[in-house]
């Protein structure tokens, strides 16, 4: 098949880096223009960035020379370059909104990694195996703009991919009344390495500025419905987070308590099933980067592990392990996620395929 023309805005961060790597030999894609800020433009994408690579490969043969645009001086260039972006830039959020609909309206679509326009009703936020039909709002959002090519679609936070996915099909399935989620998230959700973040070594951080109140009400639109031209948030069920950084290079980890309505409380087997047998449009797409079986239930007491199962299934699927029963709640379980893969760089790659598997996606 013919590649889409791909464009990175914000390509220099530790996500953007994670972004040019996912598009080296990608079956669908080609990398085909950057864009950073301004103290960037004008270099190669190797000058830019080889002093403060966080990868662990080497930056991709055909990303080393292309020459950085200027994120908000280039939009037309960038737009009339490539099939649409994805966007990860380090911004204030009323600039992020503005430069993503800056691009959406010069026709480019635009799949973000940012939080700017989560919450933007007409804005799908959409994880393809959980709320795929939130694509159909997308004709409102051009109508919207103006646009007949142009649109914005976002990815949620990234903490959301460890315990959502989990929850998902027995909501789906039984009902759920309450949940409490305590995540201990990796610093690369903070941009950081260990090198530029020494001070987290032998450390624990009980406070991400916004994580709680984004893992308590994100859900709510995942679960919600397309109502006319917006996106109706789900009333329930409710949830409530603690979020702590935790010294781990990648991988966020979640503890879990959750509780079933009245009469619907499924047994601990009936669970394990479900998850077993879970799949979402994804996996019916076969996707790309799509992982053959989402969620992996480990039967081991000390499982998931972050350091030896965050790269499951290339990092895109979910780890589940120790559901037990739980004197406050009904049962209690924790699981991983790879937060630069599944839950940010990784997930918008799959929303991007999603778009173009249903016809959302025009090559320019």
């Amino acid at each position: 098949m013919k590649h889409y023309k791909v464009g990175i805005v914000g390509c220099t961060g530790m996500v953007g880096q994670r972004f040019v790597t996912l598009m080296e030999n990608h079956p669908w894609f080609k990398l085909t223009a950057i864009a950073a800020s301004a103290r960037s433009a004008g270099k190669t994408y190797e000058e830019a960035v080889s002093s403060r690579w966080a990868m662990s490969t080497p930056i991709p043969e055909e990303a080393k020379n292309l020459v950085i645009l200027d994120v908000t001086a280039d939009i037309e260039k960038m737009a009339n370059t490539v099939d649409f972006v994805f966007c990860a830039v380090d911004m204030k959020k009323d600039e992020i909104r503005a430069l993503e609909e800056a691009y959406a309206k010069h026709e480019c679509p635009v799949v973000s990694n940012n939080s700017a326009h989560r919450f933007t009703p007409d804005v799908p936020m959409v994880v393809p195996e959980i709320n795929p039909e939130h694509l159909a709002v997308i004709p409102a959002q051009r109508k919207r703009l103006g646009t007949k090519r142009g649109f914005i679609a976002v990815k949620s936070n990234c903490s959301l991919q460890s315990y959502v996915p989990a929850l998902h099909p027995l909501k789906q399935q039984y009902g759920l009344d309450r949940a409490l989620v305590c995540t201990y998230q990796a610093i690369s959700g903070a941009g950081k390495t260990f090198d530029t973040w020494p001070e987290m070594l032998d450390n624990v951080i009980p406070y991400i500025g916004g994580e709680e109140e984004k893992s308590e009400k994100e859900p709510m639109k995942l679960w919600g419905h397309v109502e006319g031209d917006h996106i109706e948030n789900a009333d329930s069920p409710s949830i409530t987070a603690q979020c702590l950084r935790v010294p781990v290079s990648d991988g966020h980890m979640a503890a879990v308590f959750m509780s079933f309505p009245e009469g619907k409380k499924p047994s601990v087997e009936e669970i394990k099933d479900v998850w077993a047998n879970f799949h979402g449009r994804a996996q019916e797409l076969q996707l790309p980067s799509a992982p053959k079986h989402f969620l992996h239930y480990f039967e081991e007491d000390n499982r998931p592990q972050t350091k030896l199962d965050r790269m499951l299934e290339g990092g895109m699927a979910v780890s589940v392990g120790r559901l037990r029963p739980d004197t406050q709640y009904d049962y209690k379980f924790v699981c991983l996620s790879h937060n630069t893969l599944r839950g940010a760089a990784g997930g918008a790659v799959l929303l991007a395929e999603l778009l173009c598997a249903e016809g959302y996606m025009e090559r320019n």
